[in-house]
């Protein structure tokens, strides 16, 4: 009878301990679904944002299903090391060792992958803030400049004009010029002698621009425009250009601009100033010859 009473009180230990155990798995697999359900939440906000930024929708999709992989990734590493370091503190085993471990492993690592952690960092924010994308020309500390083929979290690749591919990463990047950010212009010096009429050369050239931007009207976005006298030097003057072009296409236009303002010179017989020099034949007096010695 005592034996009974005793497997009795131990049955009811062990089912108000399961009953206990069971509320505490519960309550720590609906904190880490809460978790990973906020994240995608998140993500989500994130994408619409991205979606709404002035790009092309490949580019705002590209953007943001690699930031979003990156915060579901993340999310699920960390959920991970919680649910099991939650669960073997809940089954009785100390886990203060196991944490002084891995904080030790962790500043171990951290010295060896701060270039990584920066790189990845920076490449975060990079496409986050959408500061280029693939397929723009840049130019990254007015050292490599090239079209962006690929972009990852870590590095970004570059094409510059001889095929040569620039793998730089993203932690180095400390300035970047886009040369190709939804349009661009085309800048234009052109130099006439003293000879020729300022005004009439300035209408000359707006009426090239003109002709170009009813010839292409999906790069030439607008006529060139005249700024007026640039310089004045020793052989003529110059008159400074702009037309505003599609994006990535301002070296395409000047150079059709200079063929066609080529073709007008000759056909008008309009001449390309030359640079002179004027020599003085100055009579040496008499007595000041110069005289070598032998």
């Amino acid at each position: 009878m005592h034996l009974l009473t005793n497997w009795a009180a131990i049955i009811e230990w062990l089912r108000e301990f399961g009953k206990n155990r069971l509320f505490n798995v519960i309550v720590i697999l609906l904190i880490c679904i809460a978790i990973l359900l906020a994240v995608k939440l998140i993500t989500k906000a994130l994408y619409r944002v991205v979606k709404g930024s002035e790009e092309s929708v490949s580019g705002a999709e590209r953007r943001a299903k690699t930031l979003g992989s990156v915060m579901k990734n993340s999310a699920k590493l960390l959920v991970g090391v919680f649910f099991l370091l939650a669960m073997l503190n809940e089954f009785g085993m100390n886990i203060t060792p196991l944490l002084a471990g891995a904080s030790m492993v962790g500043v171990a690592l951290s010295f060896g992958a701060q270039t990584l952690v920066k790189d990845t960092l920076s490449g975060f924010f990079l496409l986050l803030e959408n500061q280029f994308s693939v397929g723009d020309i840049i130019n990254i500390d007015n050292v490599n400049i090239g079209t962006v083929e690929r972009m990852t979290l870590r590095i970004t690749v570059l094409r510059d004009m001889e095929g040569r591919a620039h793998y730089i990463p993203n932690g180095s990047v400390t300035r970047v010029i886009v040369l190709s950010k939804e349009f661009a212009r085309a800048l234009l010096d052109v130099e006439f002698g003293f000879e020729q009429n300022v005004d009439q050369m300035m209408s000359i050239l707006q009426e090239i621009g003109r002709e170009l931007h009813r010839e292409m009207p999906d790069i030439v976005l607008e006529p060139l425009e005249t700024k007026g006298v640039d310089a004045i030097n020793h052989s003529g003057y110059v008159i400074r250009t702009f037309t505003k072009t599609a994006r990535a296409c301002q070296w395409d236009v000047a150079r059709e601009l200079r063929r066609r303002i080529l073709l007008r010179f000759q056909a008008e017989n309009i001449k390309v100033p030359v640079p002179q020099r004027m020599v003085w034949n100055i009579p040496t007096p008499r007595g000041m010859e110069h005289k070598e010695e032998i």
